[in-house]
């Protein structure tokens, strides 16, 4: 790698919280660089909470930069299925076993199933232990690993159980990537086009000449990629940490996508792939309600198509039942539900200023797809 492409791959970003505040590192071989974790370990107990996927793969790199501490790993099933109370009760079980004190940290290796499930775990454990991110999907780089949110699902809505719980750092190890599958790559480039349509139309626009490159992992625009998501994400967590405001933004498309997930009891599509058929349900719904034109809603769906995402909901979803679970939705204030829609590519809103029965003929009318949805080739 040339210096030039260097500079271009490896970033610093800072999330911006007070005394709460910490580092979103960015480049290739991160996780092999003990002065990376040694300034947010502060007692000997270092456990590494990953999962049957990437233990093989990665365990034995971080344990290695951890060599001068105390460490142990706890290794979950792989799957969004497993995102249950049960599992964090099984890690506070090892920790317990393994007596664990206060002064100890924990280290998600993982997605964001792992990084939801060990953040909770630290968020609960004691009443709270410090814990570090280390996102091996590009989902988890570019929004689950940052911003706090911690939690688990539970069989009537997705993350309904959790805390608002800060990481130490975060490591996004961009290598790690190229373990990835290109399903799972293109389930992060869901929540990559939602910086770019809520409040970033120049990302967005980049993002039309280099999803291509993305999907090619491709280092320099992974990384430019990243860097642009994480810089939207570290702004909005910064304004508004515990999403009184603003930061609901950053669910364009979850609410018809966690009701998707939901439906699917939690397995069949990815999070991303759930995400990125509830965006276009919004935008849909924008359209319908005369907020954005019809060549933005095309402009959309383009985006997604060359993601190799699906742009519709899987067949065996009534209206009735997506009613029925974004209603458990967490933006739901006083029994009414609120939505993000779009006023144009780049601007967003959250609001509940709209015709149910409008909602509800959308949701009747839209197409469907298999649920057994395979990605476009």
């Amino acid at each position: 790698m040339s210096n030039a492409d260097q500079i271009q791959t490896e970033i610093t970003l800072k999330v911006s919280l007070g005394d709460r505040s910490y580092p979103i590192h960015i480049g290739e071989n991160l996780i092999d660089r003990q002065e990376l974790y040694q300034p947010y370990i502060h007692g000997k107990q270092v456990f590494v909470i990953t999962n049957d996927v990437v233990a093989p793969l990665y365990l034995d790199k971080v344990l290695a930069a951890l060599s001068n501490y105390e460490t142990n790993a706890f290794i979950l099933a792989d799957g969004e299925s497993h995102k249950t109370i049960e599992t964090v009760n099984s890690i506070y079980t090892f920790l317990l076993e393994q007596r664990a004190n206060r002064s100890a940290t924990l280290i998600a290796l993982g997605g964001g199933v792992v990084g939801d499930i060990c953040g909770f775990a630290a968020a609960s454990y004691q009443r709270g232990i410090n814990f570090i991110q280390i996102p091996t999907t590009l989902l988890a780089q570019v929004d689950s690993s940052v911003g706090g949110k911690t939690g688990v699902n539970h069989k009537l809505g997705k993350n309904m159980i959790g805390a608002f719980y800060q990481p130490q750092a975060v490591l996004a190890d961009t290598l790690t990537l190229n373990t990835l599958d290109d399903r799972q790559l293109s389930s992060g480039l869901a929540e990559i086009i939602k910086y770019g349509l809520i409040r970033d139309k120049p990302f967005a626009h980049w993002l039309d000449e280099n999803i291509s490159n993305i999907l090619k992992r491709e280092p320099i625009a992974l990384a430019e990629a990243i860097k642009r998501s994480c810089e939207n994400k570290a702004q909005v967590v910064a304004a508004d940490e515990l999403e009184r405001g603003q930061r609901a933004l950053l669910n364009l498309g979850h609410t018809f996508g966690h009701a998707i997930e939901t439906a699917l009891n939690y397995g069949s599509w990815l999070h991303g792939e759930a995400v990125a058929a509830g965006t276009y349900m919004a935008a849909l719904f924008s359209n319908q309600l005369g907020w954005i034109s019809s060549a933005d809603l095309d402009y959309l769906e383009n985006q997604l198509k060359l993601a190799k995402l699906p742009t519709r909901p899987p067949e065996n979803i009534s209206a009735e039942q997506f009613m029925q679970l974004m209603a458990v939705d967490k933006k739901v204030i006083d029994k009414k539900l609120r939505l993000v829609l779009l006023k144009s590519i780049g601007n967003a809103i959250v609001s509940d200023e709209f015709d149910q029965e409008k909602l509800i003929h959308m949701l009747e009318t839209i197409e469907r797809i298999p649920t057994n949805f395979a990605p476009i080739n």
